[in-house]
């Protein structure tokens, strides 16, 4: 028998797996580890006390707009990063556009705000915290991908532990807005994606040894 005749024989029972199967596993392994996350928020941390009255604010919107969108990025990229032999990476370009447009936002604060206040807004209250909780919140997800790549076919295993670790760090601080009261832009654009580069960057670390199937 030769190559051709062999997986032709190999593959004659196998049943089609439908195109949604990547993304919906994916989606289940996230949801597990976002429910881990919001929880500890909730119950460690507890929920800002004028979460009511923030989510009626612009800047709130803004942060989740910002976190949301590159999470969803991610999770694009990363969907593609599950399948094997992946060489073109569709719509990357696409995580510049939220970055951009806080940047934009950030810059028309700095415009209307007095240079003496500029420090004390990029800080805030909370800068040297907010990264490593992004990143703390981030590897309950980031185990649900793990999860959820037990039954897929990456190739590029550096990568896709990014980009999974990029999406858990965009989800993480998603969560993490429920708790944190910092509304500047320039924090957001600094601290927020510093934790999740941060998790991008454990991901990048430990994909090549977790991911091998």
């Amino acid at each position: 028998m030769n190559t051709d005749d062999l997986i032709a024989t190999l593959a004659s029972d196998v049943p089609p797996v439908k195109r949604s199967a990547v993304g919906r596993r994916l989606v289940l392994g996230i949801a597990a580890g976002a429910a881990v996350s919001a929880s500890y928020v909730l119950l460690m941390w507890g929920a800002r006390p004028d979460l009511a009255v923030a989510m009626h604010g612009f800047y709130f919107w803004m942060k989740w707009a910002y976190t949301i969108s590159l999470a969803f990025g991610a999770l694009a990229l990363t969907a593609q990063l599950a399948r094997p032999e992946t060489h073109r990476l569709r719509w990357l370009w696409l995580l510049a556009i939220p970055v951009l447009l806080l940047a934009s936002v950030g810059v028309f604060e700095l415009l209307h705000t007095p240079q003496t206040q500029w420090l004390a807004m990029w800080l805030g209250q909370s800068w040297k915290q907010c990264p490593w909780r992004v990143l703390s919140l981030a590897m309950p997800i980031f185990i649900g991908l793990l999860w959820s790549f037990r039954r897929l076919a990456p190739t590029r295993l550096r990568l896709a532990g990014a980009a999974a670790g990029l999406a858990a760090g965009a989800f993480a601080a998603t969560v993490y807005c429920l708790h944190c009261p910092e509304a500047s832009a320039i924090f957001v654009l600094t601290w927020y994606s510093l934790g999740i580069l941060l998790a991008a960057s454990f991901g990048a670390l430990v994909g090549p040894r977790l991911l091998r199937w």
